[in-house]
């Protein structure tokens, strides 16, 4: 990976890609070590061939799509890589389950990778990273002018909190109901370089900050700037990095779906010479809060400052204004963390794990 970026890499409008991370389990449904198996001691899959990596865990396992050109490709390409990543697996003596944490993954008692990129984070960072076991969805989408990626990654911070509400999908952590939604999000901000970012001017000031933060040894490359949302110097993209993890692949695009629209939306509007909104970082942080502790029940302060609106109510907003209708099944539907802790509390730990394994 390059250390940074450019602004060069800003050539196309639309694109999409997504990354999902995922857990290797065992047959019992509990996180394993897999990944040297998965990674480097077989060959994966034509589909997967250079877009399959380890994480931080042995335990955790990325995927990456295709360059998804034409938006109505997104669900083919998705489950295509998500079919052929479960079969690896099955080939290899395991299964593959989604959340934003697993409820029985305890840190303490799992292998971390021996990439020299994870060795030195965890050396520089300590415990923040020793206990990172977290799995989200990033959606990348093309944009073709750099300036115009950093005002829509500006704009994009405020719908972080929405998103990470109707994605909470971790409630357990090492073993234990943590009553938030999604104690992924907050474990996740325990690292350097994550949350939601402050405003960018510009995409100089963006470069003139990821340089810096390079050149003073505070990250190794522009990869481990772990933001919300951030425009992506190396593809060419705004990425949202907000959403857990989901074992369910129509979850997952409706969140591809609510970028990409966003995303479109925003650089019309820039195009059009619109002044960027002013955000205080402290009210997203309170929304993101919300987000955290209340999932899909969380009321959110609203943007006007006339007080807060149910996360249901702003989804369907947001469908009515930008012509999606994904928002609105995730609205329909039992969020991610109350099914888990029905299932637990219903059925046992045996059937939450069951739950959790990918479908494609």
């Amino acid at each position: 990976m390059d250390e940074t970026g450019s602004p060069e890499n800003f050539t196309r409008m639309g694109t999409l890609g997504i990354e999902e991370e995922f857990y290797v389990v065992d047959e019992y449904g509990r996180p394993t070590s897999g990944t040297d198996e998965l990674v480097y001691e077989s060959d994966p899959p034509e589909l997967l061939a250079g877009r399959l990596d380890h994480e931080l865990f042995k335990c955790v396992i990325e995927t990456q799509t295709p360059l998804i050109e034409d938006p109505t490709d997104a669900r083919e390409q998705l489950l295509a890589v998500r079919e052929a990543l479960a079969d690896h697996a099955d080939r290899n003596g395991f299964g593959i389950a989604a959340a934003g944490l697993h409820p029985l993954a305890k840190w303490r008692e799992l292998e971390h990778a021996e990439k020299p990129r994870y060795r030195a984070q965890l050396d520089r960072i300590q415990y923040p990273q020793h206990r990172n076991t977290t799995a989200g969805l990033h959606v990348h989408v093309g944009v073709d002018d750099p300036d115009a990626a950093v005002w829509i990654a500006n704009e994009l911070r405020w719908h972080v909190p929405l998103m990470l509400a109707l994605s909470a999908n971790s409630p357990y952590w090492n073993g234990f109901d943590t009553g938030l939604q999604s104690a992924r999000a907050k474990i996740f901000e325990a690292l350097p370089n994550t949350g939601i970012p402050t405003a960018f001017e510009d995409y100089a000031a963006f470069e003139a900050y990821e340089t810096r933060m390079v050149e003073s040894g505070s990250i190794d490359d522009r990869g481990e700037l772990w933001f919300d949302v951030r425009p992506h110097s190396g593809h060419g993209t705004v990425e949202v990095r907000a959403p857990d993890g989901q074992a369910d692949p129509d979850r997952v695009l409706a969140f591809v779906e609510y970028v990409r629209a966003l995303v479109e939306d925003y650089a019309a509007r820039y195009e059009d010479g619109e002044s960027g909104a002013a955000m205080r970082r402290e009210l997203l942080d309170e929304n993101k809060w919300r987000a955290i502790r209340h999932g899909q029940s969380a009321e959110l302060l609203t943007r006007d400052g006339s007080g807060t609106a149910a996360v249901t109510d702003i989804a369907e907003r947001e469908c009515d204004r930008l012509g999606i209708d994904g928002l609105r099944t995730l609205v329909d539907a039992e969020s991610g963390a109350a099914k888990q802790r029905r299932i637990r509390a219903d059925e046992g730990v045996r059937s939450l794990c069951e739950s959790l394994l990918l479908q494609y």
